[in-house]
């Protein structure tokens, strides 16, 4: 069974319980199947119920995104979209039971990652990055972000200055030209942000944490955005795409060591 857990919540009540209601319909459908249930008319079931109830959600998101003007929703819209595209191109009509099963057995897995992924790489930082608190220096590195495991405390640290520093190039109005120093130093903040997961994963695997899936969950849906960087868009419009670019990563972050890291046990 997929588990809706507290690392998933929002913190918006009404897609927090939308959320909820997706994995309940997946475990519900899981549920039938394991019962052996006839997997056609579970399967057609399930695509008409998901169809209907995602395409309300995806809605209600949206609305509340526009609502308070959340930078983060053409991504969204984009998202939900592709989602969407790839639950209309399943379908269980004129099939053998067989097969149904087939399909309704490669979705059920698909919806849950997928809704992982999403709810942790997009989701989880809505309204974050408009509530941004500026009476404090958001770049640094503060104790309500240590762990206590000093291995993970020194790398976030890290990841810190080497987000100030690309905060302050962009902002180095004496350099004309920024392009090459900029997508230096993103590749650098890629590169580290890989390795440190990697060193945080196998941490966690030390230690047998009963987290870390979830953890390699949200660091995949991280990197991933790290990777649809546009490096022309920095050439373009460098500093539009740079500061709203800033922005998210600092946000997801910071949200992501206070709401997932600092569960993290330390090994004594």
């Amino acid at each position: 069974m997929y588990q809706f857990t507290e690392d998933c919540m929002t913190g918006v009540e009404k897609i927090d319980e939308e959320h909820k209601k997706l994995f309940g319909l997946i475990n519900e459908t899981m549920e039938l199947m394991g019962k052996g249930s006839d997997a056609k008319i579970v399967g057609m079931n399930l695509l008409k119920e998901l169809k209907k109830y995602v395409e309300t959600h995806f809605a209600h998101e949206e609305d509340y995104m526009e609502q308070i003007k959340d930078p983060e929703l053409p991504r969204q819209k984009k998202e939900h979209a592709q989602f969407m595209e790839k639950v209309e191109s399943y379908q269980v009509t004129e099939l053998t039971e067989e097969e149904s099963e087939r399909v309704v057995n490669d979705l059920l897995p698909f919806m849950a990652r997928w809704i992982y992924h999403h709810i942790l790489g997009s989701d989880i930082m809505i309204g974050k990055i408009a509530n941004t608190d500026t009476t404090e220096d958001a770049f640094a590195f503060t104790d309500k972000y240590r762990t206590g495991i000093t291995l993970i405390d020194e790398e976030h640290k890290r990841l810190f200055e080497i987000i100030r520093e690309t905060n302050d190039l962009i902002k180095a109005e004496l350099l004309h030209d920024k392009y090459d120093a900029i997508v230096q130093i993103l590749r650098e903040l890629k590169d580290y942000t890989i390795m440190h997961f990697e060193d945080e994963e196998r941490y966690m695997e030390k230690i047998h944490y009963e987290g870390l899936e979830l953890q390699r969950m949200a660091h995949t849906a991280f990197v991933d955005r790290l990777n649809e960087i546009n490096l022309d868009d920095v050439d373009r419009v460098q500093k539009e795409y740079l500061d709203e670019l800033l922005e998210f990563l600092l946000n997801w972050l910071t949200n992501h060591i206070l709401r997932m890291d600092k569960q993290i046990p330390n090994e004594r």
